[in-house]
């Protein structure tokens, strides 16, 4: 059974969880994304992809509960290895990754979304990472990645008190980038997307890879020897050329896709 749609003009790529009547996530699901996500990744043209849910009540609300309540260590193992997996290839994805959270992000919902590079919320969204009340803890990458977005003191309120986020304040911390009216997540993350497909296909890719370093805790120096080096490597693609010319010549720029790579 496929548990989402996709769809993909050349450059913006649209993913909708789509498994009524919360969007939860199963181990065939979640290896059907990490599917779909690596051959986007492989893909040259498509520089973004936006995600969002089905319905207009939940983004998703995480995990199936019906897989574990037999208590079954491996049921258990090869879940948090399809979470991992699914989520990983998100985080590491070449194209710009925008999360439209529609609704309800609860557990591995929420944990999709962080694994997103940009989140932007509709008002009535609410938030959370309630593993813990029902005997089980974030397996998605969410202990990692949460207090990486809102510090450590917001993490341990998220996961370890049960506190449920709504927009206003997943904004204020930091756990999203932005809050839109209901039913405007999906046209505004399109819109965003399409503005990321109108910059540099290597200048993009490098910056996002250079953020990243920092959060992996490679050290500043060596951090920034990379970021002057990548800076120099731009200038081995026509693009960079055809950028400023194109900025000095008052038009737009036409970029070139290197699809080989």
């Amino acid at each position: 059974m496929i548990e989402f749609e996709y769809m993909h003009d050349g450059t913006v790529a649209l993913i909708t969880l789509a498994r009524p009547p919360a969007n939860a996530f199963t181990v065939d699901g979640l290896c059907q994304l990490q599917e779909v996500i690596e051959a986007f990744d492989r893909e040259a043209k498509v520089r973004a992809i936006v995600i969002t849910g089905h319905g207009t009540k939940f983004f998703s609300a995480g995990a199936d509960l019906n897989a574990f309540a037999t208590g079954d260590r491996q049921i258990a193992r090869t879940a948090a290895a399809a979470f991992g997996a699914a989520f990983e290839a998100l985080q590491i994805a070449r194209p710009v990754v925008i999360a439209a959270i529609n609704g309800y992000a609860m557990g591995g919902g929420l944990e999709c979304a962080l694994a997103c590079d940009i989140r932007i919320a509709e008002e009535h969204a609410q938030l959370a990472l309630p593993e813990p009340a029902v005997g089980l803890l974030p397996c998605g990458c969410g202990t990692q990645t949460l207090p990486w977005l809102v510090g450590e003191g917001w993490a341990k309120r998220i996961v370890l008190t049960g506190e449920r986020v709504d927009a206003a304040t997943a904004l204020r911390i930091g756990l999203v980038e932005e809050v839109v009216p209901q039913g405007g997540a999906r046209e505004v993350a399109l819109a965003m997307a399409a503005r990321v497909a109108s910059l540099s296909p290597q200048a993009v890719s490098f910056s996002k890879s250079l953020i990243h370093q920092a959060r992996n805790g490679v050290p500043r120096g060596a951090a920034l020897a990379v970021e002057r080096e990548r800076f120099v490597d731009l200038f081995d693609s026509p693009n960079q050329r055809e950028g400023v010319n194109a900025f000095l010549e008052k038009r737009k720029p036409q970029w070139q896709i290197d699809t080989e790579n």
